[in-house]
C-alpha cells in the first residue's frame, strides 16, 4: 500500500458511510468528481471493486466491507490522536457520532446531550436514531446505546440514567368491550399493537413476578415499528400497547390510557452508553463519558 492512499482510504470510508458520492463530498468538503478519482484510484491500486454503484446509491462489496472492519479503527485511532496531541487545554471542540435507539434518545439521552452541549459550547453531537443493532465500528460511530443484555463483550459500558419498567395500557374505549386482564395469560383474550424490530422479528412480551417470569406472543391486526405509533395506536383503542413507562406516564395520569398487569412488570437493567476500548480517547468523548458517569441515576 502507497503512502499516497492513506487519504483515499478515508474518503472510502466517508463513501460507505454515507452511501453516496454525493454525502461524502459534502462530508468531506470537497467535490464528488473528486471523490469518486479517489475511490476509483484506491479500486485500481488494489486490484478489486470495493463499491458496488447504482443510479441511487452506493454499498461497499464483501470485500470492501472487510476492509471496512479493520479500517474503520485503525482510522478512528488516527482520528483520536490527533485531537488529543492538539489539546491545548482551553475548550472543548470537536463532533460525537452516536447510534441511538429511539427509545433511549427520549426517555434518557437527548436531556443529557443538551446539558453537554450548553456545557461545551465548543462541541457537537450527531445523534442517529434508529433500532437496528448497528456495528459502531464499521459505522463510524464514537457510540453507541443498547440494552445490558444485547453488549458486544468487547465494548466497555457505561450505565444511562434509572432502570427501566414496562407498561401496559389500553384506552378507555378499548376496556368497554374488554376485560381488565389480571395475569400475562388472560391477554390470550385480548388483541396486541405489535412490534417490529429493525431485522424483521416481533417482539415477545416480557413479564415477571416474584421471580416468576412469562413471554406472550401477542396477536393482532396491527403490527408497527415505532413506539411513538404504538402509543399512538393505543390512545385510538387499536388494542393493548407494551412500551417503556415513561413512554405513557403522562397518558395514565391524565387517564387518556389505563394500565395494567402493572404488579407483572419489573424493574429491569436500563440502558448503556457502548464504545470501543482505545489507547487514546479524543477529549470531547473523554467529556462526555464523564458526563454520562456523573448523571444522576
Amino acid at each position: 500500500m502507497k503512502r499516497a492512499d492513506l487519504p483515499a482510504l478515508s474518503i472510502f470510508a466517508t463513501v460507505a458511510r454515507h452511501g453516496s458520492f454525493r454525502g461524502a463530498a459534502r462530508a468531506e468538503g470537497i467535490s464528488v468528481s473528486a471523490i469518486s478519482h479517489a475511490v476509483r484510484g484506491l479500486e485500481e491500486s488494489l486490484g478489486f471493486r470495493l463499491l458496488d454503484r447504482t443510479t441511487r446509491s452506493v454499498a461497499p462489496t464483501q470485500a470492501g466491507r472487510r476492509l471496512l472492519e479493520g479500517l474503520a479503527p485503525a482510522l478512528a485511532s488516527i482520528a483520536d490522536a490527533v485531537e488529543v496531541a492538539g489539546e491545548t487545554g482551553h475548550q472543548l471542540t470537536g463532533t460525537i457520532r452516536l447510534s441511538v435507539p429511539r427509545s433511549a434518545a427520549e426517555l434518557v439521552l437527548l436531556p443529557l446531550v443538551l446539558a453537554f452541549t450548553r456545557h461545551h459550547p465548543g462541541a457537537a453531537v450527531d445523534m442517529l436514531v434508529e433500532d437496528g443493532l448497528t456495528d459502531i465500528v464499521a459505522g463510524g460511530f464514537d457510540a453507541g446505546v443498547r440494552f445490558g443484555e444485547s453488549l458486544e463483550q468487547d465494548m466497555i459500558a457505561v450505565p444511562i440514567g434509572p432502570r427501566q419498567r414496562a407498561a401496559v395500557v389500553g384506552s378507555s374505549a378499548y376496556f368497554k368491550t374488554h376485560p381488565i386482564p389480571t395475569t400475562p395469560n388472560d391477554l390470550a383474550d385480548h388483541v396486541g399493537i405489535r412490534r417490529r424490530f429493525a431485522g424483521g422479528a416481533l417482539y415477545t412480551w416480557e413479564f415477571e413476578k416474584n421471580g416468576a417470569t412469562m413471554a406472550v406472543a401477542m396477536q393482532g391486526p396491527i403490527t408497527l415499528n415505532d413506539d411513538g405509533l404504538i402509543v399512538d395506536a393505543a390512545l385510538a383503542g387499536a388494542g393493548l400497547a407494551y412500551v417503556f413507562e415513561g413512554q405513557v406516564l403522562a397518558n395514565i395520569k391524565s387517564g387518556a390510557l389505563v394500565r395494567v398487569l402493572e404488579d407483572w412488570c419489573d424493574l429491569f437493567s436500563g440502558f448503556f452508553l457502548y464504545y470501543p476500548s482505545r489507547k487514546l480517547m479524543r477529549p470531547v468523548m473523554r467529556a462526555f463519558i464523564d458526563c454520562i458517569r456523573n448523571s444522576p441515576r
